[in-house]
């Protein structure tokens, strides 16, 4: 029989509501909604869905918190559906996959994947990201270009939606090929959360897995275990579930490594730059040998002190050599990065915290904004001298500001652009100019910066990354609703071309079908064709 929903209605001054609203990872948005909601089961979620439907109250879902803008922190939403408390991870026999819930974090997944067999989904890079709205997204990480996208390995998927009448539904869309909800899957798969329902359980299997295939029913799937519990349907031989999933690396090696801005001039700052973009070209091949090399590239403001390159190799033996070629490639007739530093550790203590220096924060927080674009080629000398300009000048007191460029490519680029909604399968870098600050007083002067900077970085395509010989568009688990601003994107290019290239049309079919009042929307959500 079905739990009976337990979730609460939580109000303002309960300790419970205040962890909910106040543990958004971006401190610029401030959530005040009626009540929230903690689901701890599909059916809760479903009453919590239902009630707010019937009382005609906006409702927004929230796990990990990591939105980094305002889509749960809307001053429209009343209602917050946390489901974070939705953790379970387990084997299920009859789809022959591992199922995890929605509410689980990066990290949660993670571990139980390697503690219980020793396999990996190739999940985003900070261990506290919550999986429902991080898979949807398409969700990419330190293994990428080795295994591609998390939503690669996405089997079948659990939501909670609301039909045209009203009413709710709870429905299972798979990646089989005769599944008649088979569209629905295949939006989660990198159009983001909050479209179409709530996401609840996740299966992930690879796409060519074929362990187990004789138990397999694409159509049906087991309930969890409650929490504690133990039930033989939900037990696997390692054997066979390690046929399913990639197996995790048995290590990984990081490196980190810096310049000083006192040691460059223009000349040298720009030689570096190119030399990234020649490494970043010649390595992003599905069959590079360095596809198990992750890399980023921080360009700090000048008042920082310094250029920061970082990355991991999962290469085992062979991955001092992969970071030694890397080096000697950005030294290329210019200096040589200092204070290098290098580390072995087994995956799993990777992986739960990684890089602590990049993923620390001060007490209480900061307030962010990213402005997110996909490379097919590097940047090209213009773009560096206007990040040169952006990254020295004295006339704004930005200490956080910088420029990123993570590696991209590789297995990611092995998968057809419709094979699934993340349509980005022709990049070779992700960049991100970035502004942090505490002080709300220092706001506007962040965003005039960021925002200025990132339109004269694509200023040969109005201002945005928009698709073409050079760019690919914009990744959307980093939302930028500047990017459907007319007075920030004057390329003529529509939002949602540089998130979803020409899936939208075929993303908009499916919002028509599966959420037909527009129940689940935000800033940048898929409109009904």
């Amino acid at each position: 029989m079905p739990t009976p929903p337990t979730s609460d209605r939580i109000p303002p001054g309960d300790p419970r509501y205040r962890a909910v609203v106040d543990k958004r990872f971006n401190k610029r948005f401030v959530a005040a909604p009626a009540y929230v909601r903690l689901a701890r089961s599909t059916d809760d979620v479903v009453a919590a869905v239902a009630d707010a439907v019937r009382e005609e109250r906006r409702l927004v879902v929230t796990s990990g918190g990591h939105c980094l803008e305002g889509f749960v922190s809307d001053p429209e939403v009343a209602v917050i559906v946390d489901v974070s408390a939705m953790k379970r991870i387990a084997f299920d026999e009859q789809r022959a996959a591992v199922v995890v819930e929605a509410g689980a974090t990066v990290g949660e997944a993670f571990r139980a994947l390697a503690e219980g067999w020793g396999v990996v989904v190739p999940l985003g890079e900070y261990p506290g990201i919550g999986m429902g709205g991080h898979v949807a997204g398409g969700a990419f990480g330190f293994l990428c270009r080795q295994l591609g996208l998390a939503a690669d390995y996405l089997d079948a998927v659990e939501v909670v939606t609301v039909n045209a009448a009203g009413g709710v539904e709870v429905v299972v869309a798979t990646r089989a090929a005769t599944d008649p909800n088979r569209e629905l899957w295949w939006g989660l798969t990198g159009a983001g959360g909050g479209n179409f329902g709530v996401v609840t359980r996740l299966w992930f299997r690879a796409p060519d897995a074929t362990g187990a295939d004789q138990h397999r029913n694409p159509q049906t799937g087991s309930e969890p275990p409650a929490m504690g519990s133990v039930q033989q349907s939900w037990t696997s031989p390692d054997a066979i579930v390690r046929t399913l999933l990639p197996r995790a690396p048995e290590s990984m090696t990081t490196f980190r490594a810096e310049w000083s801005w006192a040691d460059l001039d223009r000349a040298a700052f720009a030689r570096i730059c190119r030399n990234h973009g020649a490494w970043s070209e010649r390595t992003a091949g599905a069959d590079s040998a360095y596809a198990s090399l992750w890399t980023l590239i921080e360009l700090h403001r000048a008042q920082f002190g310094k250029i920061v390159v970082r990355g991991v190799s999962s290469a085992g033996d062979g991955a001092a050599a992969q970071i030694d070629d890397l080096l000697a490639a950005l030294a290329d007739g210019t200096r040589p990065a200092g204070n290098r530093e290098q580390a072995r550790m087994p995956w799993l203590a990777f992986a739960l915290d990684p890089f602590p220096d990049m993923f620390g924060m001060p007490p209480g927080g900061v307030s962010v904004k990213v402005k997110d674009g996909l490379l097919r080629r590097r940047l090209t000398d213009v773009q560096i001298d206007v990040a040169h300009d952006y990254l020295t000048r004295a006339d704004h007191d930005v200490m956080g500001g910088m420029l990123g460029l993570a590696s991209y490519g590789g297995a990611i680029n092995r998968v057809a652009p419709d094979a699934t909604a993340s349509a980005h399968r022709d990049a070779i870098l992700d960049i991100a100019c970035t502004t942090g600050w505490i002080d709300p007083r220092d706001e506007a002067m962040n965003l005039d910066w960021v925002r200025a900077f990132y339109r004269d970085l694509f200023a040969d395509a109005g201002g945005v990354p928009a698709p073409g010989d050079a760019y690919a568009g914009a990744f959307i688990n980093h939302p930028d609703v500047d990017l459907a601003d007319a007075a920030l994107n004057t390329s003529g290019v529509p939002w949602h071309a540089l998130y979803f290239r020409g899936g939208y049309p075929r993303l908009q079919r499916i919002k028509a079908r599966w959420d037909p009042r527009d129940v689940f929307r935000h800033a940048l959500s898929i409109r009904a064709g």
